[in-house]
């Protein structure tokens, strides 16, 4: 594996000097390479399985940077080595939260979700986890999100045999519930594990999702899993106020992720999916 990281490197005039492992999944593994004249980060998966994977997280994180909000990796390059593909990347040295990190987050996922585009949706579809995301263009939230983020992955769910009798009359509901809010550029999966906390204090967004989409998403997702303080709605709430009850709304953006997770690992989450489906219709 040695001598093809070092192929990678080289056609950025590097030299590689050693490999420490950092995390590995199912999906990716994620590497240190210590280089001659800087540090970098590798993600690595099989070409063949995830195809486009590394491009769309490339272009999520582009996206992502060109909102002038979180601070966000630099690409170094991307593409395909001995039947691996790969996502080579700034490695950015890790810090301590300080007092103003939640202060700078709140502020900064405000200044990301005033990104906006004039329909829902993406130029391309991209990933969530090692899910295939799609994101043909609405100009309707609710439909954006039925259509592309719950039916997808209720579609997938059945074909694992599990079954939802109440969609029609749930969609209908949800339909009126959604706010009718321009499309927002959100993170797309922005749990605990997404975030870094850079040596000077910032934040720092890795591994998006990315769609111009309800931006109440973002903040259902912070939620579900826990990892973010109080103080980070409120303030974000302050500079850029949610439609009333927004709370309320919470569990309907949550059964997205649910429903990924009900994909991925499995009926450990069947229960609060049908919760939230019955709750809504």
């Amino acid at each position: 594996m040695f001598s093809s990281l070092q192929k990678i490197v080289a056609q950025k005039n590097l030299e590689l000097l050693e490999v420490k492992r950092l995390s590995g999944g199912d999906i990716n593994d994620v590497y240190l390479l210590k280089c001659t004249s800087s540090d970098l980060v590798i993600k690595l998966n099989h070409a063949d399985k995830f195809p486009g994977m590394f491009e769309a997280e490339a272009e999520g994180l582009s996206i992502l940077k060109a909102s002038e909000s979180f601070r966000i990796p630099e690409i170094i390059n991307c593409g395909i080595e001995s039947e691996q593909a790969y996502l080579l990347l700034e490695n950015i040295e890790q810090g301590a939260i300080s007092n103003r990190f939640w202060t700078d987050f709140a502020e900064q996922l405000a200044k990301l979700h005033r990104s906006s585009n004039s329909r829902f949706g993406l130029e391309h579809s991209n990933y969530i986890g090692s899910l295939i995301q799609r994101n043909s263009h609405h100009d309707v939230a609710s439909e954006f999100y039925i259509d592309e983020r719950l039916e997808p992955q209720f579609s997938s769910v059945r074909k694992q045999g599990y079954s939802f009798s109440d969609l029609d009359s749930f969609y209908k509901n949800i339909s009126e519930i959604i706010p009718k809010e321009n499309p927002s550029l959100i993170h797309g999966d922005l749990w605990s594990g997404n975030y870094l906390v850079s040596s000077k204090g910032e934040p720092v967004l890795i591994d998006p999702a990315v769609a111009f989409a309800p931006r109440e998403m973002d903040l259902a997702m912070m939620q579900l899993f826990g990892g973010f303080p109080a103080k980070v709605f409120s303030i974000y709430n302050e500079i850029f106020p949610l439609t009333e009850n927004w709370e309320s709304r919470i569990p309907l953006w949550q059964l997205y992720y649910l429903l990924v997770h009900l994909n991925l690992f499995g009926s450990g989450y069947l229960s609060r999916v049908e919760q939230i489906v019955k709750s809504y219709s």
